[in-house]
């Protein structure tokens, strides 16, 4: 995805940072408090391609509806970030036995409701997760600095999880003993179901994307091909199923190899012979055997919803 078009999504406005000034403070249980600069991050680099998705895409279409942004389906994009693996700055941190989690701070702020005074945009890892999740401290997205609205000048990247766990505008790393309990972390981003206890918003769940035909696209009689991204954070796709004006599922083409932290592009040849009014369906399965819901499925705060998408189009003569 070019960057101009890659989506941005922030709770506070973005800080202004002099990057010559900038730097990292690694510190809390730690056998080595770190202060790094971005000079010192940049001889440490690692490129990964990872897709993020806002936690919130797909909002618009629970019913009730619910407060928050209301995201369509374009809060997810795909690139190339530059970086620091977070495992690498640990190691050479070294991390205390009584460490559990990981706690990164960025620099922009703000007040919300039910918290005194300002605060900062915060977001914890446990331990574990931080050192097998592929995580990158990153500097630069599609092989140039990083935009401000992208978390100039580094940013967390955590692969397969949902966008607001890639802080941006990084100040802070703390190895703590307990969870944290910032407002980020307790009070939002958790699954709140009716009858049924909260759960925290983690990885990305399985979702087929129809990039075309788009949404009221006018098309031909005959032969076309349906296209589309599909991703998961549980596991690599392993299927795509289309349905046309809710017939058979027919199995897509994967193109290119399965891929673990970005989406999967895929294809059917298929012919559109009724005229008026098509639909056309897409849901994926991963290899974890996860396979997208026919409806939405309802949480107070709208995160997640990984619905099977439903395009109609118009087949004329």
């Amino acid at each position: 995805m070019p960057t101009a078009r890659f989506y941005v999504r922030s709770h506070f406005r973005a800080p202004a940072i002099d990057a010559s000034t900038w730097r990292l403070e690694v510190t809390g249980l730690v056998e080595r408090p770190l202060t790094l600069g971005l000079h010192e991050l940049s001889r440490m680099p690692a490129t990964r391609v990872v897709t993020l998705e806002c936690a919130g895409n797909g909002r618009y279409a629970l019913d009730p509806p619910v407060d928050g942004e209301p995201w369509r389906l374009g809060a997810v994009s795909t690139a190339e970030w530059t970086g620091v693996p977070l495992a690498e700055v640990l190691d050479r941190a070294g991390t205390l036995p009584a460490a559990r989690e990981v706690v990164f701070r960025g620099a922009d702020r703000g007040v919300v409701a039910g918290r005194a005074g300002e605060i900062h945009f915060e977001r914890s890892l446990t331990l574990d997760t931080a050192r097998d999740s592929q995580a990158l401290l990153a500097y630069a997205m599609n092989g140039e600095a990083l935009p401000l609205q992208h978390g100039y000048p580094v940013r967390l990247v955590v692969p397969s999880w949902y966008g607001v766990a890639s802080v941006k505008w990084l100040t802070s790393i703390e190895l703590a003993s307990l969870p944290f309990g910032g407002y980020f972390q307790t009070d939002k981003y958790w699954y709140e179901h009716d009858g049924h206890h909260p759960e925290p918003v983690t990885q990305q769940r399985v979702r087929a994307h129809i990039t075309d035909p788009g949404d009221g696209e006018k098309l031909s009689p005959g032969e076309s091909t349906v296209r589309g991204v599909a991703w998961s954070g549980a596991a690599p796709i392993a299927r795509v199923e289309i349905s046309i004006n809710d017939g058979p599922w027919q199995q897509a083409h994967l193109i290119g190899d399965r891929h673990r932290h970005s989406w999967q592009w895929w294809e059917l040849l298929t012919t559109l012979t009724q005229l008026g009014t098509n639909t056309i369906r897409a849901r994926a399965t991963d290899l974890a055997d996860r396979t997208q819901p026919s409806q939405p499925q309802w949480n107070r705060h709208g995160y997640g919803n990984n619905a099977v998408q439903k395009v109609l189009m118009q087949v004329t003569p």
